[in-house]
């Protein structure tokens, strides 16, 4: 008997019963949406008596949506709050402030075991392969953990489960009773990506999920994700540094910059006619296979260091390091608004 991933076993949550996919709504239904999300960290000073001594603004007023069936990319250099955003619209870091709608529901509002029904249909694929799995654990325990938690079939649907999980991600499915030392790089994360399936989610954060992965590994997970994503309709936050990756895998691109999104549209129009400097200094930077093109292309170099998200600058986050800043960028924050055909951006100039 092979259980299949379209199949849900003793599905708690309330489904739409029109389903899920283009005949519930389309490439047009909204799965998330996030308004003026805060995500702030305490900082505390003193040993005996603790005292609080301001914030980290690692998230600080974020607000984008992403339509069922969609891969929206979120890319920005590191410590910017991307991987913070993921972790917050999954609910494993509680906001300080805003609103994480799932299908309209808030999630900030939820607590206990409503909750963890939801979680049910959002899931995550970590960084590092090499750390997110338990290396005491064997690969079915692993893979079969979220069925256990969930309380999803009895044991013989378990294990025939995993086996089919390994078989979707290109693995042998009889290496359920091996451990995670005993795999390559790329095989954990395949491994990750099984786990992640595991309780047919709608909805997936992939947070970095080949960086720690060697070139000739990181297209075979891409493809590995897009033929998921195809095959069973999953809905996608990439996270990522490699821009090229991003304009493959993605419908939509943010780029965020200090805990705000300063930029976010369609990846052919950001990568055809990017607003935001900070925005065309990323690109700017990304390499062409064409001498001729890349010979004439102008190189834009940001001077000094990004701010401490303790102490944002006044106005406009990227003030600071701006080849064409003006006065008003340092008084007051640009709003972040459409410009016309979905094209999002918070800049002054613009």
């Amino acid at each position: 008997m092979v259980v299949s991933l379209s199949l849900s076993l003793q599905d708690p949550v309330p489904r739409d019963p029109a389903g899920k996919g283009q005949d519930a709504g389309g490439k047009d239904e909204i799965l998330i949406e996030v308004k003026d999300l805060k995500m702030w960290f305490p900082i505390t000073r003193g040993i005996i008596i603790q005292r609080h001594g301001g914030d980290i603004k690692a998230v600080d007023g974020v607000s984008l949506f992403i339509r069922r069936g969609e891969t929206l990319g979120l890319v920005g250099e590191s410590g910017c709050g991307k991987t913070t955003v993921g972790r917050t619209i999954l609910q494993l870091y509680r906001p300080t402030a805003g609103e994480v709608l799932f299908e309209g529901e808030d999630l900030t509002k939820m607590k206990g075991e409503r909750l963890r029904h939801m979680r049910r249909r959002m899931q995550m694929i970590f960084q590092d392969p090499y750390a997110s799995l338990n290396p005491r654990m064997t690969v079915g325990s692993i893979i079969g953990e979220p069925l256990e938690v969930h309380k999803l079939g009895g044991r013989k649907e378990r294990k025939e489960r995993v086996q089919e999980l390994l078989r979707v991600v290109k693995m042998n499915p009889y290496f359920v009773n091996r451990y995670p030392h005993e795999f390559s790089g790329g095989q954990r994360q395949r491994i990750g990506v099984a786990r992640a399936l595991a309780v047919n989610p709608d909805f997936i954060v992939c947070d970095e999920p080949i960086s720690a992965l060697d070139v000739s590994i990181q297209a075979q997970i891409i493809n590995l994700l897009e033929e998921l994503q195809e095959e069973f309709n999953l809905t996608y936050l990439f996270i990522a540094h490699d821009l090229s990756v991003v304009r493959h895998i993605s419908d939509r691109v943010a780029v965020m910059y200090l805990g705000k999104i300063l930029e976010l549209t369609d990846r052919d129009e950001l990568y055809r006619n990017p607003l935001n400097p900070y925005t065309q200094a990323l690109l700017s930077a990304v390499p062409i296979p064409d001498p001729l093109v890349e010979e004439k292309r102008e190189r834009i170099i940001l001077i000094g260091d990004v701010p401490s998200p303790a102490h944002p600058p006044v106005g406009c986050n990227f003030s600071t390091r701006c080849p064409v800043v003006m006065e008003i960028c340092k008084e007051k924050e640009p709003e972040f608004k459409d410009v016309g055909r979905g094209h999002w951006v918070a800049c002054w100039r613009v």
